[in-house]
């Protein structure tokens, strides 16, 4: 059957199983708006108010569906907003595929108006770029990114379309999706048998946990092999959720600022099974000095991340989700580490997550929140000390159900990726968990959240400044606060009147736990503005350079 670009473009996506996609118009993708226009029957086009939003938003609906997130965009000026969430996406491993539109294929090269050579910028932050130049290739390269974009460990993938290409005809068929298999290609019974025998072996198991497993939809098969294998565990900012908080083998977060025990545990044990993590400089901080004591067993898919940041004595490179299986089967029976896990309860005693009077605010909010958030609610943040917060005090026991930018640390993500999770899952809660600094960055998504009546919890932790970087000037630069005190008196209740959408203040002196709960009984979109002291910290930190035992902030308790 004959159809124009645009048609097939549509044709592919509905094959693909996409309902949804993020963008804004444009010159040069006017043929595939009109398509859609045609089409919005089969697919729902969230509109939202620049570029960025649309790819952060199809970031967090891939994020919190598992689904393949879709943004379109126009070129030049509207290919390049969509690069820093193109960079999220591909920093932490989110199933995207990207569209743009460019000039004709007789103006590429030539400086046109709004040209940029969007598949040369883009090159290396995504798994994979194309641009088509003739219109017959144009669904099998649809087709194939989606492939790419799930396959292994996933990406964002671009696909650049000249105009002229969008209104070209060629024949189309239709496809069923090709099932993608898992990727076990470079998993050898060598490795596996290695693994296993350094399991048996060891003393203090611990389990370093990553994104990767929440990818992977395998939190199930790390529960048991935790049982089978007697270990406590950690996570990663991005493994958040693939160990129930509540676990009574969970440690918290490992690294810069994780928790005293976590990194008194990878330093302590004998063997450190990392799952589906990358050792990130966050994490691991000073080299030479992390997990001295252990032997490494490196379980990931992605061949690229084995011995790239730490040496390991043995790695596994697997779908984690087969690997995982397959472990559990080969451990015939449960292992005991009585006095492993005894020291680590009496490291959790010795070493609680406390804070300061001056940090106390902070997880009295989210505290407070957790207690009246509705079951099977997500939780979303835009980056800075809020963040961190959030990974600290509250529970996480589902995966998926913490979205928030943990490679790139991209400023104003959040407001656009409670636009993804609020759109693919409307029968659930969103919260964005914000500060005033990354908020303004994007806020003007407001806009898109009150067009589609979205009701999205944005809970403005408001200090008036950047304070992430100002807790550093503080530690590290004599006070010397340049350029991070933010004095411009916005009142983002009156802000979020303007755009049509409910504005709420917590005070300092407010109990927060009945107006939040006043916010989620209303059933729509609200902005809270909650007044939080300008020095609170997040503690505990490890200073940069220094082993992930040296912790700055941390209170033990003597007699326990």
């Amino acid at each position: 059957m004959q159809m124009t670009g645009a048609q097939i473009i549509i044709e592919c996506l509905v094959e693909q199983g996409v309902d949804t996609v993020f963008g804004f118009p444009g010159g040069a993708v006017l043929p595939l708006y009109d398509a859609l226009f045609q089409n919005q029957r089969r697919i729902r086009h969230i509109l939202t108010s620049h570029e960025q939003g649309a790819s952060h938003a199809a970031d967090g609906y891939a994020r919190s569906t598992g689904k393949v997130g879709v943004c379109i965009a126009t070129s030049g000026p509207g290919a390049t907003n969509l690069v820093t969430g193109i960079a999220t996406a591909y920093m932490d491993s989110v199933p995207m595929v990207a569209i743009t539109g460019n000039v004709t294929t007789q103006l590429l090269g030539k400086d046109s108006f709004q040209e940029v050579d969007i598949t040369g910028i883009t090159m290396p932050i995504t798994k994979h770029n194309f641009i088509v130049k003739d219109v017959a290739d144009l669904a099998k390269t649809i087709r194939r990114a989606f492939q790419i974009a799930q396959e292994g460990r996933p990406g964002p993938v671009l696909i650049d379309v000249p105009k002229d290409i969008t209104v070209h005809t060629a024949d189309f068929v239709p496809e069923v999706p090709r099932k993608l298999a898992p990727r076990t290609e470079r998993l050898s019974e060598k490795s596996m048998e290695t693994a296993l025998d350094l399991i048996q072996h060891a003393q203090r198991p611990m389990c370093y946990v990553g994104g990767g497993v929440i990818r992977a939809k395998a939190s199930d098969d790390l529960t048991q092999f935790l049982e089978n294998i007697d270990s406590p565990a950690c996570t990663s900012l991005m493994g958040c959720g693939a160990v129930n908080s509540y676990s009574p083998r969970f440690t918290g977060l490992v690294g810069m600022h994780g928790t005293k025990v976590s990194n008194m545990c990878v330093s302590a044990c004998d063997l450190l099974v990392v799952i589906g993590a990358r050792f990130s400089d966050r994490v691991v901080s000073k080299a030479s000095a992390f997990a001295k004591n252990a032997k490494i067993i490196h379980i990931d898919v992605d061949p690229a991340e084995i011995d790239k940041n730490i040496k390991t004595y043995c790695h596994v490179v697997g779908d984690l989700k087969v690997v995982l299986e397959e472990l559990n089967k080969r451990i015939a029976k449960p292992m005991v580490h009585k006095e492993w896990m005894d020291q680590v309860a009496e490291f959790k005693k010795r070493y609680p997550i406390r804070v300061d009077s001056e940090s106390a605010r902070s997880k009295e909010i989210l505290k407070a929140l957790q207690s009246v958030l509705p079951p099977n609610f997500f939780v979303v943040t835009e980056v800075g000390q809020h963040q961190m917060w959030a990974a600290q005090f509250l529970k996480h026991v589902q995966p998926g159900h913490f979205l928030t930018s943990g490679g790139l640390g991209t400023m104003g993500y959040g407001t656009g990726a409670s636009i993804g999770a609020q759109v693919g899952n409307p029968e659930s809660r969103v919260v964005n968990v914000a500060g005033d600094g990354s908020f303004r960055m994007n806020c003007n998504e407001l806009a898109t959240i009150a067009r589609y009546r979205l009701p999205v919890i944005i809970l403005l932790m408001n200090n008036h400044t950047l304070g992430m970087v100002r807790q550093w000037q503080t530690l590290f630069f004599d006070k010397h606060y340049s350029e991070t005190t933010l004095d411009t008196d916005i009142d983002w209740v009156t802000l979020a009147s303007a755009f049509g959408v409910k504005g709420m203040r917590i005070r300092r002196e407010d109990d927060p736990k009945p107006i939040l709960q006043a916010a989620l009984e209303l059933g729509e979109a609200v902005v809270i503005d909650c007044e939080i002291p300008v020095d609170d910290k997040v503690y505990p930190m490890v200073a940069p350079g220094a082993s992930i035992e040296d912790m700055l902030g941390v209170q033990e308790v003597d007699e326990y």
